[in-house]
C-alpha cells in the first residue's frame, strides 16, 4: 500500500452539513461512479425526470448526464450504448479499425465535465469544500474550466474558471453565462505555467477559495480510470468478435486524466499499449520540447503528476497542419463531396462534426501508430474525441480568411498531403529509461514550482501500488457518496 493519501477522504463533519444542507436546498443528488459507468442502476425516477431536461441545461439531474452512455439527442435523451464512430478505411487509408469514443453528447460537450465531478465531488461530500462560503477555481486550457464551471453550478458552487486568453471566442462565450468569473492568462494552448502562476495569486489573495487542478487531482485519474476505461471495455465488447486483437489506446496527455483510461485497459489486455499523443510543434515527450500549437485543449509544455508515465509504451508527435487541415474536410462542402467521391458513407460524414481539434490529432496517432506496427484487419485500436467542432466554427471563419476557401482544388491538395500522406515520422517506442526520462521532467514543474515533495516523485516512480491505489478508493468513494444522498433525504 502506499503511503500518500492520493484523494482525500477525511470527513469535516461541521462543514459536511453545510453541503448535506445546500444539497437538500437545491435538490441535489450525487451519482455514483458506479451509475456513471452502467446506467442500468440510475434511479428510475431520474430518467423519467430527464425527459424534460436539455444535455446543457444548468439542472442537477443532469449529474446523471456524466457519463458516456448518454442517448446521441440534445434533449430528453435516456440512457444507451456508448456513442463512438468507427473511422473508415476511406479516411484512415489502413487495414486496422480505429474506433473513437465520442465526448460531445456529455453535457458542456466535452468528457472534461467527468474529471472536473472527480475532482469535485470527493471534497463536496466529505466537507473540505464549502459550497456556501468557498469558490470553486477551475485552471485549465478549455475544456475542463467549462466542465468545472458547468459542475459548480450544478451543485450550486460558485466559480472561477481559468484559460489562456487565445482560446476559441467560442469558450468564453459560453463561460460568460455559466461561469461565476473568468480570468484570462497570457498565451495559448501550451502556456500552461501562466496558469498556474494565476492559481498561486489567487491563493495569496486572502479569497476563500479552492483550487481544482486537474493536472494534479487523483479524482481526474480515477473518474477516466473507472469510468472512461469501462466505457471503452463495453464499445471493444460490441465490436469486437473472437478474432479481434486489441492493440492499445491512443490519447494526448493533455492533463493526464484521459490517458488513465488507458491503465485499466491493460488489465484487461496485458498487451495492448498506452500511447501519448502531443503536438509536434511542442514535442514535450517527444523530444524534452517547448513551442506554441493549435491542438485545442491537450495542455503541454510540462508533464502531468497525475500521468502515470511508467506505464506508456510510445509517444507520437502530430504536426497541427494536419488537424487544422482535417477539420476543414470534414466540415467545409468540398471536403464534405470528396468524402462521398471516397465511397465515405453519409451517416459517417454526418458525424464527422463530432470530430474537434484534438480529436482528429488524436485519430492521426491512431493511423500513425497502425501503420508504424503494420495492424490488420483484425487490430482495433481506440481514441478519444475529447469534445466537438461545437467548440471550433471560429477557427473554420479564421482559417478562411487566413488560407483561402476551402474549395474542391484546396480538398484535393488536402487529401493528398494530410490523409494519404500520413506517415511513421514522430513515432518513438518508449523504453525503461527513456520513460524515466520524461518522469524526471515531473521535478522542475512539481516539486521546484508546486510544492510536491522529492519523496512523492521518487514513489511515483519506485513504488507501483502508488498507482494501482488509487482505483482502489472508487468503491469507497461511491459508499460516501451514498451516504452524502440518504442524509441530505433524511433532512
Amino acid at each position: 500500500m502506499s503511503n500518500y493519501k492520493l484523494i482525500d477522504l477525511t470527513i469535516d463533519k461541521k462543514r459536511q452539513e453545510k453541503s448535506i444542507q445546500r444539497a437538500k436546498e437545491q435538490g441535489i443528488v450525487i451519482p455514483t461512479l458506479a451509475q456513471m459507468k452502467n446506467p442500468d442502476v440510475v434511479p428510475q425516477d431520474v430518467k423519467t425526470k430527464l425527459k424534460d431536461v436539455g444535455l446543457w441545461d444548468i439542472n442537477p439531474l443532469n449529474l446523471f448526464r456524466i457519463s458516456w452512455h448518454n442517448e446521441p439527442i440534445e434533449k430528453g435523451g435516456g440512457f444507451g450504448n456508448v456513442n463512438y464512430i468507427e473511422i473508415p478505411k476511406e479516411i484512415t487509408g489502413i487495414k486496422a479499425r480505429v474506433i473513437a469514443v465520442s465526448g460531445k453528447w456529455l453535457p458542456t460537450g466535452s468528457h472534461k465535465v467527468g474529471a472536473a465531478f472527480g475532482c469535485l465531488v470527493p471534497r463536496l461530500i466529505t466537507g473540505q469544500f464549502d459550497p456556501t462560503t468557498q469558490k470553486a477555481v477551475w485552471p485549465s486550457t478549455g475544456n475542463y474550466c467549462r466542465g468545472g464551471a458547468y459542475d459548480s453550478a450544478l451543485l450550486s458552487c460558485e466559480s472561477i474558471a481559468i484559460l489562456p486568453e487565445g482560446m476559441s471566442k467560442e469558450r468564453f462565450e459560453w463561460l460568460s453565462k455559466v461561469a461565476g468569473e473568468t480570468i484570462k492568462t497570457p498565451g495559448t494552448e501550451s502556456n500552461v505555467k501562466e496558469i498556474f502562476d494565476k492559481c498561486w495569486e489567487l491563493r495569496n489573495s486572502g479569497q476563500d477559495l479552492m483550487i481544482f487542478n486537474q493536472f494534479d487531482e487523483f479524482g481526474n485519474y480515477l473518474w477516466h480510470h473507472e469510468v472512461t476505461g469501462s466505457a471503452i471495455k463495453s464499445v471493444l465488447n460490441e465490436v469486437m468478435d473472437n478474432d479481434s486483437n486489441y492493440y492499445g489506446l491512443i490519447s494526448s496527455t493533455g492533463s493526464g486524466g484521459t490517458i488513465a483510461a488507458g491503465d485499466y485497459l491493460k488489465k484487461i489486455f496485458p498487451k495492448s499499449k498506452i500511447v501519448a499523443a502531443e503536438a509536434l510543434q511542442c514535442p514535450t515527450i517527444y523530444n524534452n520540447g517547448f513551442g506554441a500549437h493549435r491542438i485545442e485543449g491537450i495542455g503541454d509544455k510540462h508533464i502531468p503528476w497525475i500521468h502515470n508515465v511508467k506505464n506508456t509504451d510510445m509517444v507520437i508527435a502530430v504536426d497541427d497542419e494536419i488537424p487544422m487541415n482535417w477539420i476543414r474536410m470534414f466540415n467545409e462542402k468540398a471536403g464534405q463531396k470528396l468524402l462521398r467521391d471516397k465511397d465515405v458513407k453519409q451517416d459517417i460524414i454526418n458525424k464527422l462534426d463530432w470530430i474537434g481539434i484534438s480529436g482528429a490529432a488524436n485519430i492521426i496517432a491512431a493511423i500513425k501508430y497502425a501503420k508504424y506496427f503494420e495492424l490488420k484487419e483484425t487490430d482495433v485500436v481506440v481514441t478519444i474525441l475529447t469534445d466537438s467542432m461545437e467548440m471550433y466554427q471560429s477557427r473554420l471563419d479564421e482559417l478562411n480568411q487566413e488560407e483561402g476557401i476551402f474549395d474542391e482544388l484546396a480538398a484535393h491538395k488536402a487529401n493528398a498531403r494530410y490523409f494519404d500522406g500520413i506517415n511513421i515520422e514522430y513515432v518513438k517506442e518508449l523504453n525503461y529509461y527513456d520513460r524515466k526520462a520524461v518522469h524526471n521532467l515531473k521535478y522542475y514543474t512539481w516539486v521546484e514550482q508546486q510544492g510536491k515533495t522529492y519523496e512523492e516523485i521518487m514513489a511515483q516512480w519506485e513504488d507501483d501500488s502508488y498507482w494501482t491505489d488509487i482505483p482502489k478508493q472508487a468503491d469507497k468513494l461511491d459508499e460516501l457518496i451514498v451516504a452524502f444522498n440518504k442524509k441530505v433525504s433524511e433532512l
